[in-house]
């Protein structure tokens, strides 16, 4: 409880950004493209509300996850317009995802006290998760990253342009899918930094069985953002690289800071998007040069 200035925090960094930018490019396409913004506010309030239908996510949360949806979608625009060519598909296959794996074994994770609320995700546990993607999928983001040549790519365009987004949304999925699955598929989990056996659910705990569950998970929300933005196979290895980076980095943030108490959740789950896509945009640096 101490610690929830922090959660606060997370939500104060990424829910201001968001609505200023999802209001500034729906006025935008209104004027330009009416068509564009009806599907894009129609589709994202779509995924939100079955969100909070299937209680993977309180009414704040789905709030939320539309505006973050959105965002992304404006952002990975092709043209000719078709709803699904954008972000919607990996942002959709996050979900889908993670509430597969949140219900499967709960009985088993209700015995070990770990279990997810049921009422669902927080606004602060989606902004934490998803915040990083929806950040850097603002038109100020994507100014910044081309004047530092961050993006300066002949061939990708705007899979280039939502690479480092798409590794976040790998990371999210993963992180999110070891932790439950890995509490189901491995009776003993072990510390990162010392491969002693600790108790499920202890911080910066590791499985085989939760490891490769996340890593697959990493790379079907790879395989789908590579598909929607036609990003062969380039799009495809950046998220799943990233999302394997962000992956460990997150366990080893629990092993050590936020075991002591230092870092809460919402915190440690941020800080391994943004390196997931950090991961991701080395990788577009160094393949650009």
């Amino acid at each position: 409880m101490r610690l929830r200035w922090q959660s606060k925090t997370v939500l104060l960094l990424v829910a201001p950004a968001v609505g200023a930018n999802l209001v500034l490019q729906t006025r935008w396409w209104s004027r330009n493209d009416i068509g564009v913004a009806i599907w894009t506010l129609g589709l994202s309030a779509l995924l939100g509300l079955v969100a909070w239908k299937l209680r993977s996510a309180t009414a704040p949360a789905a709030a939320m996850g539309f505006a973050i949806t959105a965002t992304m979608m404006y952002a990975t625009m092709t043209f000719p317009y078709r709803p699904w060519r954008n972000a919607l598909l990996p942002v959709m296959a996050v979900l889908v995802l993670t509430a597969l794996a949140t219900r499967l074994g709960r009985s088993r994770k209700e015995k070990l006290g770990t279990a997810e609320n049921r009422k669902g995700r927080s606004a602060a546990q989606v902004a934490a998760n998803l915040g990083i993607a929806a950040l850097l999928s603002s038109e100020f983001a994507q100014t910044l990253l081309a004047n530092a040549g961050w993006l300066r790519l002949h061939r990708l365009d705007t899979a280039a342009v939502f690479a480092a987004g798409l590794a976040a949304l790998c990371e999210a999925a993963a992180d999110t899918v070891s932790s439950e699955l890995g509490q189901v598929l491995s009776s003993q989990p072990r510390m990162i930094t010392t491969l002693r056996a600790v108790a499920a659910g202890t911080d910066g705990a590791i499985s085989l069985g939760g490891t490769a569950a996340g890593l697959l998970a990493s790379g079907v929300v790879a395989t789908a953002g590579a598909l929607a933005l036609d990003g062969g196979w380039f799009l495809f290895m950046t998220g799943c690289a990233g999302g394997a980076f962000g992956l460990f980095f997150d366990s080893l943030l629990g092993a050590t800071i936020e075991r002591r108490g230092w870092l809460n959740n919402d915190a440690v789950n941020f800080l391994s998007t943004a390196s997931a896509a950090g991961a991701a945009l080395v990788l577009l640096a160094v393949y650009s040069r």
